[in-house]
């Protein structure tokens, strides 16, 4: 007989969720470019809130009442409709608690965000992973992989950590070939680094129908990492559900003030998107350079890179050399992906330095 309390078998079973690194074995504090942060850092509007946000001795809006009003004006839809959360992490896990449990199954796309696995497990469900399609969501292979026990899909888009898309119609086909009673969850953290005119269809598709739930986060584009803010769009009885479950005050007085003050600074997202999509040609078009070398880019519409070093040149040397550099980035050994390299865009100046780095280390190997 155990001699102190022991998790629920599929709470043991789940490995915790490993963030990026910042620092070297050694100690030795390194440029963060493994967690997706955004190098422009926060805008002014926001730090300016957060300096002015109300007591931390009060409570917060238990609903985010003007955060959801101010997301909703700038989306189209109706704040009544959306649903905060401390993060777009706990959206998800919510999801996944709400609508399945032990005998269930989560479904999600190979290579996808690690949380979907800790989401299915932490709710008693069975994780089940399709295929991948050349690192990106398959379509025909997430239908391929339906059951009669699936009661939760996630769809990351773009998608991390391989930085693949799928457009409109390839998301309105996943939805159409679905059950009614199956979720699917459309998470869209990275959405706003997409070109304009681009749209998976996702909100539309949230608006539209009541098996549809879209996640977003603040901590990307807007850089509000550290303020875990995220929200959450779908029919009426999906945000009900949700926020039944959900912590109470769960978004802080200083994450609201800041997430709203974000919210009206669209030229703060813009010159991030400006940027990062400059960047991250640049830095595609190098490693594309390097081909002769085994190193591979994954189309990316994100605001990082993955790089696959398929010949003499591992990604763990190259890991390591970056780190020599003084730049941490992300080895993705634990995501199946051992021969992957998630390197997030920084500034220009950090990503001369990671691309002479690269090319040191491929010349001398």
């Amino acid at each position: 007989m155990a001699k102190h309390p022991t998790p629920k078998p599929w709470i043991a079973d789940i490995h915790a969720y490993v963030p990026g690194k910042a620092h070297g074995n050694d100690g030795r504090e390194l440029v963060k470019l493994s967690a997706n942060e955004n190098p422009l850092g926060s805008s002014e509007a926001a730090l300016a809130a957060l300096a002015d946000a109300k007591a931390p001795s009060t409570y917060p809006d238990p609903d985010s009442s003007a955060l959801r009003e101010a997301i909703g004006q700038l989306h189209g839809v109706d704040a009544a409709r959306i649903v905060c959360g401390t993060g777009s992490d706990e959206l998800l896990n919510l999801a996944a608690q709400a609508y399945a449990g032990p005998g269930d199954q989560v479904l999600y796309s190979r290579f996808s965000f690690a949380v979907y696995e800790i989401a299915a497990k932490r709710c008693g469900a069975t994780p089940v992973v399709a295929p991948d399609h050349d690192y990106g969501t398959d379509v025909d292979m997430l239908l391929a992989h339906l059951s009669d026990k699936t009661r939760v899909i996630f769809v990351a888009n773009p998608n991390n950590p391989t930085g693949s898309y799928l457009d409109a119609a390839e998301i309105a086909r996943l939805h159409a070939g679905i059950p009614s009673d199956v979720l699917l969850v459309v998470d869209q953290a990275y959405a706003e680094y997409l070109a304009d005119g681009e749209d998976d269809g996702g909100l539309a598709l949230a608006a539209a129908h009541d098996n549809v739930l879209v996640t977003r986060t603040f901590s990307k584009i807007y850089g509000l990492a550290g303020e875990r803010i995220g929200w959450a769009t779908g029919a009426p009885h999906l945000v009900a559900d949700l926020n039944r479950i959900r912590g109470p005050f769960n978004v802080t007085n200083h994450g609201q003030a800041a997430a709203l003050a974000a919210v009206s600074d669209q030229a703060f997202v813009r010159a991030s998107r400006d940027h990062n999509a400059a960047e991250l040609a640049r830095f595609t078009t190098f490693i594309e350079g390097l081909g002769n070398y085994g190193l591979r880019p994954i189309p990316s519409k994100a605001n990082f890179l993955l790089v696959l070093f398929e010949g003499a040149v591992t990604a763990r040397m190259a890991h390591d050399a970056l780190v020599e550099a003084g730049y941490a980035t992300r080895w993705l050994p634990g995501q199946d992906l051992p021969q992957g390299l998630r390197i997030t865009i920084g500034t220009a100046g950090q990503m001369d330095d990671v691309m002479a780095a690269l090319r040191n280390l491929v010349e001398r190997a």
